[in-house]
């Protein structure tokens, strides 16, 4: 069972929004959801708390799932706990008959965990996506493509095209050959990098204190954005876990003298983004 700490006014404000192009929120950890008025899709929306004391959640949970009434697709960018969790995106599935997008190892978790039988979902609403798939939702076209985060054992990333504007967001990927073609191909208007600090998070399973990097670094990120060729950079996941947060506003001086990104995006969980 999911509690807000915020109520139900972010989906509210979702389901009311009439932009005039696509109106973006940013859901705190690497959760985003996209909305043109007529379709709405979620990507990586995570409502849980972690693990305490290994992953201890800094910031509000910001909606409670079921209060959710309007998604047409749900997608997920790899299989970690944060990313793909039954109590924060079955629900979104159960309530708007939404249609959950997801790598092979992603979606082996949410049937490993039942999400049909405890969620009273249908098959088909589970659906494998593989890198080059691309699938229509309105006036949005999303292209499922690579990404690099060697911590997960099938990322994949997602261009998300509309006549508005062009948003990527690749997961936790951090830099890497997969990027460069994506962006030789495409023009991105927004991307999210997943990015935050190293620390010392306990050990899955010795539970001793452990160096870890999960996330980009300040030089990886721009690397990303550079990459990519992506006009403004979204960061993302720097607000989650304790001992990871980070300070995206760090990011200016590394960006100042590259080509890209020539904007730098900085929100805070609950913000819109317009384009």
């Amino acid at each position: 069972m999911v509690h807000s700490d915020w109520g139900d006014w972010l989906p509210k404000a979702i389901e009311n929004a009439d932009p005039e192009g696509v109106a973006a929120w940013y859901l705190g950890c690497n959760g985003l959801v996209l909305t043109d008025g007529d379709t709405t899709l979620f990507v990586d929306p995570y409502l849980g708390t972690g693990d305490p004391p290994r992953t201890v959640r800094m910031v509000p949970i910001p909606f409670d799932p079921e209060d959710v009434e309007s998604a047409d697709a749900v997608f997920a960018t790899h299989e970690h706990s944060d990313h793909v969790d039954g109590p924060s995106q079955a629900p979104i599935l159960a309530g708007t008959g939404a249609t959950y997008y997801a790598p092979d190892d992603s979606l082996a978790v949410a049937r490993e965990n039942d999400w049909t039988d405890e969620w009273d979902l249908a098959d088909d609403q589970l659906v494998e996506v593989s890198e080059g798939d691309t699938n229509e939702f309105g006036e949005f076209t999303v292209t499922v493509t690579d990404a690099n985060d060697p911590d997960a054992t099938h990322p994949v990333g997602y261009l998300i095209d509309h006549p508005a504007g062009t948003f990527f967001h690749g997961g936790d990927t951090k830099p890497g050959d997969e990027l460069e073609p994506i962006g030789e191909e495409y023009d991105i208007d927004y991307a999210v990098c997943a990015f935050g600090a190293v620390g010392m998070i306990l050990d899955k399973e010795t539970r001793e204190p452990k160096r870890t990097r999960w996330y980009a670094d300040e030089n990886q990120a721009i690397e990303v954005a550079n990459q990519l060729q992506v006009d403004t950079l979204v960061p993302t996941h720097w607000d989650m876990w304790k001992g990871l947060t980070a300070d995206p506003a760090a990011l200016h001086p590394h960006a100042r003298t590259y080509d890209y990104p020539a904007h730098l995006e900085i929100v805070e969980i609950g913000d819109r983004i317009d384009y």
